[in-house]
């Protein structure tokens, strides 16, 4: 009984401590995660509610492979991640047949990029000047207080820093990338409306110039970008994914946040 009773109490001491390590390794994933957001400092400002155009919202799901469509990628030796080609797996239809001993088909579906491996996710709260409200208060003799207000519409873009190949498709990879390190709303194109307005107020002394700048801030994604030529083929029953003529370039981006101004005030006894 005794024995019993021993071994019983070391299953259960096991598994106390299995569920240790578990909810440790759990909380260490997390802080790695956390890690990875981009802390927002405070002078940038969220303007979605007071925009007086209405960004569209970027929305970069990640698209889920169909069941012929896993299969096909878990067969490739060089990750997928492109998600126009997820999609087009995602169309095509393969039926098997029990009268396929000896069939072989090799189908060419183009050079395509396969992924976009990330090295740095870097803010840069003062992409573009955007905009400046200014009062001269040096005939002033108590302060004056002023607020944003943005006096003409303002397209702030982005876009890939050097030339590449399939230009599209690597920006969506690198946007969904880039995204997901920071957890800020990119975009590659937003717009601030004219007479959009942000209630904090500044104060210029007495006897002063008072700037305020408004900036679009964005990320700086850089990375590595995948390509190679993707082949589907089909030998008996079988069905593969083959890759040929791999390369890999070095690429980068400025995707700006979108919705986010960053304001710096300024104070001075001379213009600027």
């Amino acid at each position: 009984m005794k024995k019993y009773i021993s071994i019983f109490l070391t299953a259960i001491i096991f598994l106390l401590s299995f569920q240790h390590d578990a909810l440790a390794q759990t909380d260490e994933k997390k802080a790695v995660e956390a890690k990875k957001l981009i802390n927002v400092p405070n002078s940038v400002l969220t303007i979605t509610k007071e925009n007086t155009y209405p960004n569209p919202t970027q929305d970069m799901p990640t698209l889920q492979p169909s069941e012929l469509t896993q299969s096909l990628l878990e067969t490739s030796k060089v990750k997928i991640e492109n998600p126009d080609l997820i999609r087009m797996l995602n169309e095509t239809t393969v039926n098997s047949t029990p009268f396929a001993f000896g069939y072989r088909a090799i189908i060419y579906l183009g050079q395509w990029p396969l992924n976009y491996e990330s090295t740095e996710t870097s803010p840069n709260w003062e992409y573009q000047r955007i905009n400046t409200n200014y009062f001269d208060n040096r005939g002033g003799n108590a302060p004056y207080q002023i607020h944003y207000v943005q006096e003409a519409q303002k397209i702030v873009r982005g876009g890939l820093t050097a030339k590449v190949p399939n230009t599209e498709d690597v920006k969506k990879m690198m946007l969904l990338k880039a995204m997901q390190k920071s957890g800020l709303p990119l975009a590659f194109e937003t717009i601030v409306g004219a007479g959009t307005k942000k209630d904090n107020k500044y104060n210029i002394p007495p006897r002063r110039l008072g700037y305020l700048y408004a900036y679009a801030p964005a990320v700086n994604e850089k990375g590595k970008v995948t390509y190679g030529e993707v082949y589907l083929m089909l030998k008996g029953n079988k069905k593969m994914i083959i890759i040929k003529n791999v390369t890999s370039q070095g690429v980068g981006a400025w995707i700006p946040l979108q919705d986010h101004v960053s304001f710096g005030f300024f104070a001075s006894e001379r213009p600027r």
